[in-house]
């Protein structure tokens, strides 16, 4: 709830209205979508990492080298049992909505 400043009654309201929507009955011709899109930093390690043992963790150093960046765009359908993962380099318009 880190943007959200007051839970007020328009708050609750909307709220509600989308908790009654998860809880309606399957129709796969009107499926309720989730939708996030994440952007990630591509690393990968300078120095070699030491594998564990048996009562050592694996060990690694703390500087990396910059590979890029990647947007990750998530669409789910949980209640059909789908999903649709697509990543990207950019984080343009054509890439959240490719019909846009």
């Amino acid at each position: 709830m880190w943007c959200i400043t007051k839970i007020d009654p328009e708050y609750r309201k909307r709220m509600y209205n989308i908790l009654k929507l998860y809880s309606k009955d399957y129709n796969p011709k009107y499926p309720i979508i989730c939708f996030d899109e994440k952007h990630k930093q591509l690393i990968s390690d300078t120095v070699n990492r030491i594998p564990m043992k048996p009562g050592s963790p694996e060990k690694y150093d703390h500087h990396y080298k910059r590979n890029g960046t990647a947007n990750i765009f998530v669409a789910v359908d949980f209640n059909g049992g789908k999903r649709d993962i697509t990543v990207t380099d950019r984080r343009t318009k054509a890439d959240f909505c490719p019909l846009h």
